[in-house]
């Protein structure tokens, strides 16, 4: 394995899972349940999900639990004296790492980079055993999985070394088409003599075509490291941005008189970030609008597992929608999804943590945040500089002591250690102005929480009334003083006020409320100092269950709150469900972007016609779907919402006026009707000053359905981290959905490749993720299939009433 090898090599095969053995497991039996993996792999998606769950909602009704991941290796005879280390892009969580049964590492934040080095304890020529120990209890507020959930790697190099993640690109000036840049790196020298080497670093162009090539002596010291550092330039850049993600690489070799002792690479944009409040945010020069979502890290039926292609389609996919920024809520993004936004054009705000001295659930990050804090921001900056995706760090979210004296130390402090390790880009804090002060008098003067509350309106309408206050300005100036963008959650009320106060000020909506897109969005083009919108959420998740539902009184399990009953698996809050689907409020949100001229139309389930609204949450949007084929439902009353930049919207059914109606009568684009369902065509005409400015239409299913199989890939790579994503729906002739078909669809995946997942969109669920059997939901469902070796892998899709499909990938 790896014989005579120097650098960076993946290490996600061979491994076994299995529950914790104490030291007289031998005596006892041992484990019953061994599984062999290969990573990434997340433990808790498989666990048996119940009712009465330690987490509760909060996690989508997982356990808790504890799981060991082992891997037998063979360790190169020629390995004797080099350094051998494995790199970590996050372990959830608590993690132990052992070597031979040695500890070297432990890193107990779920979302760090980290490094174990295996040498002391390494074997050279002989059989080496690693094992990881993860933990997860109570520790989140959402879903975090369980296990190496993130891609593996081994480094090896010779004593004297280049240190891992040290390689860094900066962009020091775009000016006269001309880019200049920085390479740095540090290296340390593990021996007991000084050593005199020399770095070559080569630049290379999107193609591959060398740049430049240079080589430069450096000398260490023993047990010390030296830093180089190296000034380029490249005329006529091709720039980093949105339209043209252009990357560029950097390969450094550090070698001695004879040979290579380490080499890295790594790709890199040239781009400059500027924010001010007169220009706004600026990229390359230019005043670009943040148009942004809030998504967690999970990556929905795999469960926390962060493979390449899935990140790439997510953000593609999240691009298509009109989205040009994301933010990582509420923790570091892993190096895939990183990769795949440098490579799509997607600008990330990538955040530090959820909490800092005061915990939000029982056992979470805050018990060891004294201790790791400092290497956690160290984690975050190392992995994310080199990518020109991230313009943005976020130290916190909704940190409930930063109305303390204490609070605004520690705001100051981690602020100032993301610009010491880098300069390039600015700091932000998403800002919940709720808990910055104290309610109490509040409360008291208006007669309680519930009059409180319904003074002020509805959830959004109370967080703005307290954001605007004056004893929130007061609250949050050193906070802000100490920002360079200073982000609010659900506090819009505050962009005037902070232009008339403190009109410095830099200001992006951190965290909103989906159903306030179209107010939030004309402040944001309104104020220069404003240079954002993120909704929560652009993806759904896993946990949190429920935030998103619409609950009618007629459904006798709902028993109130946000957090809904078992079984409920999904947040259900997002413009994009957990399969990738757009939802209507995504399409909503395009017009409201202006990125969108046709209308579109969105349907109410008519079962749901008589039904009683119970409740709806700020992050829910209306109760409608896409599409037109409601058999059994003719002539019965039907909600029809139609999206729209427009005064005025006719409905054409088959050709026939079914009414006018204007937009904006009830919520800003929108306007609403109710008919009588016919099956045939839908069409919404959208007019400005009684003239037709655009129309859209849907159509029924017709005929025979029929069950449709689809892959987003025929061929994979044969190396255990590539996936093609398998959509399954019940279609008429025409591609026109069956909305209503619930079948059950088994998947068999045989040959070269498993079936990694297999589930729907349906927030409310006991089917496992793991199963080969799911029922559709609203006509459709997803299967996720995963490579194991080279050669033909066939998948095939059965339903019990309409039929079977076949197809075949090839993996090489």
């Amino acid at each position: 394995m790896l014989a005579n090898s120097i650098g960076s090599f993946d290490f996600n095969d061979g491994w076994i899972v299995r529950k914790p053995m104490g030291p007289f497991a031998a005596v006892m039996g041992g484990p019953e349940d061994v599984r062999e993996v290969t990573l990434p792999h997340d433990s808790l998606r498989d666990a048996n999900r119940t009712p009465d769950a330690p987490s509760g909602s909060s996690s989508g009704y997982y356990p808790s639990g504890a799981w060991t991941y082992v891997k037998t290796f063979e360790a190169p005879a020629d390995w004797a004296g080099k350094r051998v280390s494995l790199q970590f892009d996050g372990v959830a969580s608590n993690a132990l790492v052992y070597i031979n049964e040695a500890l070297v590492a432990q890193r107990p934040y779920a979302y760090s980079r980290f490094v174990a080095d295996l040498t002391d304890f390494l074997k050279p020529g002989e059989t080496n055993l690693i094992r990881v120990e993860v933990r997860v209890h109570k520790d989140s507020r959402w879903y975090t999985g369980a296990g190496i959930y993130r891609q593996l790697k081994i480094l090896v190099s010779e004593p004297v070394h280049l240190v891992p993640d040290s390689l860094f690109v900066e962009t020091s000036s775009i000016a006269d088409d001309l880019a200049v840049f920085e390479v740095s790196a540090e290296v340390k020298n593990s021996k007991n003599a000084a050593e005199q080497l020399r770095l070559e670093l080569q630049i290379l162009d999107s193609q591959g075509a060398q740049i430049e090539l240079r080589d430069v002596p450096v000398s260490v010291l023993p047990g010390q490291v030296s830093k180089v550092t190296q000034q380029f330039t490249v005329a006529g850049p091709s720039l980093w941005s949105l339209d043209q993600p252009n990357l560029y690489s950097v390969v450094a070799n550090l070698r001695s008189e004879n040979s290579v002792q380490d080499q890295s690479a790594l790709k890199f944009g040239l781009r400059t970030v500027e924010v001010d409040a007169k220009r706004g945010l600026r990229i390359n020069g230019t005043t670009v609008k943040l148009r942004g979502a809030c998504i967690h890290v999970d990556n929905g039926l795999l469960g926390a597992i962060s493979l390449p292609k899935v990140e790439l389609r997510k953000v593609k996919k999240m691009k298509a929608a009109g989205f040009n920024a994301v933010r990582i809520s509420h923790n570091p993004a892993s190096q895939a999804f990183l990769d795949a936004c440098d490579q799509v054009g997607m600008f990330v705000m990538n955040e530090a943590f959820d909490t800092w001295t005061i915990e939000k659930s029982e056992f979470d990050q805050t018990r060891n945040f004294l201790e790791w804090w400092e290497r956690d921001i160290e984690s975050l900056v190392h992995g994310s500089r080199n990518h020109p995706s991230v313009i943005l760090y976020s130290i916190g979210n909704e940190i409930p002591e930063l109305g303390s004296a204490a609070g605004r130390v520690w705001n100051r402090r981690l602020a100032d250690k993301v610009r010491a390790l880098d300069a390039t880009r600015p700091v932000t804090n998403g800002i919940n102005t709720m808990l910055t002060i104290d309610l109490s008098e509040m409360i008291a003067k208006a007669g309680g929480l519930n009059e409180f509350m319904g003074a002020v309106g509805d959830m959004s309408g109370s967080f703005n009334a307290i954001a605007i206050t004056p004893q929130v300005s007061e609250a949050i100036e050193e906070v802000a003083s100490a920002l360079d963008v200073v982000g609010y959650n659900y506090a819009e009320g505050r962009y005037a006020i902070d232009l008339a106060e403190h009109p410095e000020r830099v200001v992006v909506g951190s965290e909103t409320f989906p159903s306030q897109i179209a107010a939030n969005w004309a402040l944001v083009q309104k104020f220069d100092h404003v240079i954002g919108d993120f909704t929560w959420t652009g993806w759904d998740y896993l946990g949190e269950v429920g935030i998103g539902s619409v609950a009618y009184k007629e459904d006798e399990s709902f028993k109130g709150g946000l957090g809904r009953e078992y079984p409920y698996l999904l947040a259900y809050c997002s413009d994009i469900d957990i399969t990738g689907y757009r939802r209507p409020a995504s399409y909503y949100r395009e017009i409201v972007f202006g990125l969108r001229v046709e209308p579109y139309i969105a349907v109410q389930h008519p079962a749901r016609f008589e039904h009683t609204l119970a409740s709806s949450s700020p992050w829910a949007w209306s109760d409608v779907l896409e599409g037109w084929s409601w058999a059994g439902f003719e002539g019965k009353p039907i909600r029809v919402e139609v999206y729209a930049d427009a005064d005025e919207v006719e409905l054409l059914l088959n050709g026939v006026s079914v009414g006018n109606c204007r937009v904006g009568d009830k919520k800003p684009l929108v306007a609403n009707f109710e008919i009588a369902y016919q099956s045939g065509n839908l069409t919404a005409v959208a007019k400005r000053g009684g003239i037709e400015v655009s129309r859209t239409s849907i159509a029924s299913a017709q005929g025979a359905c029929e069950l449709t199989i689809e892959s987003d890939s025929a061929t994979l790579v044969a190396d255990g981290q590539d996936v093609a994503h398998i959509d399954i729906s019940f279609r008429d002739a025409a591609g026109t959905l069956f909305n209503l078909v619930d079948d059950k669809i088994t998947v068999e995946v045989s040959g070269a490749g498993v079936l990694a997942a297999l589930g729907t969109s349906n927030p409310s669920t006991e089917n496992r993720l793991d199963s080969s059997q799911v029922l559709a939901f609203d006509g459709r469902a997803l299967a996720i299939v995963r490579s194991t070796a080279a050669g033909e892998i066939l998948v095939t899709v059965s339903s019990a009433t309409h039929g079977k499909k076949s197809l075949t990938i090839i993996a090489h």
